[in-house]
């Protein structure tokens, strides 16, 4: 096999795992299969991106979720009644409302990539180095604000969250297990 019929083969399969588990996540009874279903179908695209040629993106793909997915797992585990789903439970709600967005959603998804004249693919790719360098300079440049802004946000919405689900103690009461 040559390299761009093995890479569109890769290409395929991934984007195909990536469907395959976005559906899963809806399907299964648990939150926590649910999780890792959400994970191996966001591995699946950092694996799109990997076989793309574009390593940087791809392995923080992987990483962000990995650590996402294990951090919302073990926050359900501890906070839900039935996380391992052994009782009834449906994970889809309002089932007609979201099967209607999600016609609409496809809808404009087709129409964004197949109406428009996108012009000629791209002639000149820089190398992966040169990619993930550009990127660098990106980040530290005009986008650096924003992701600064980002990251303090995300990081006070996960104190804020802890601070809320962490029940307050009385004093002198103790909780023997």
């Amino acid at each position: 096999m040559t390299g761009s019929v093995a890479e569109l083969f890769f290409l395929a399969f991934f984007g195909l795992a990536a469907i395959w588990f976005g559906i899963v996540v809806f399907r299964t009874h648990s939150m926590v299969r649910s999780a890792l279903a959400l994970l191996f179908s966001q591995t699946a695209i950092g694996a799109m991106f990997l076989v793309m040629q574009a390593e940087f993106l791809g392995v923080l793909q992987i990483m962000m979720m990995a650590t996402e997915m294990s951090v919302m797992a073990l926050f359900m585990v501890m906070f839900m009644m039935d996380p391992g789903g052994m009782g009834a439970m449906d994970m889809s709600h309002q089932k007609r409302l979201s099967l209607r967005a999600g016609g609409v959603g496809l809808l404009a998804a087709l129409a964004v990539s197949w109406l428009p004249d996108w012009g000629p693919a791209a002639i000149n790719i820089p190398s992966a180095a040169r990619q993930t360098e550009l990127l660098g300079i990106e980040l530290l440049g005009r986008s650096m604000f924003i992701f600064e802004s980002a990251g303090l946000t995300i990081l006070t919405s996960m104190i804020a969250a802890t601070m809320v689900a962490i029940a307050p103690r009385k004093s002198g009461v103790t909780h023997d297990c």
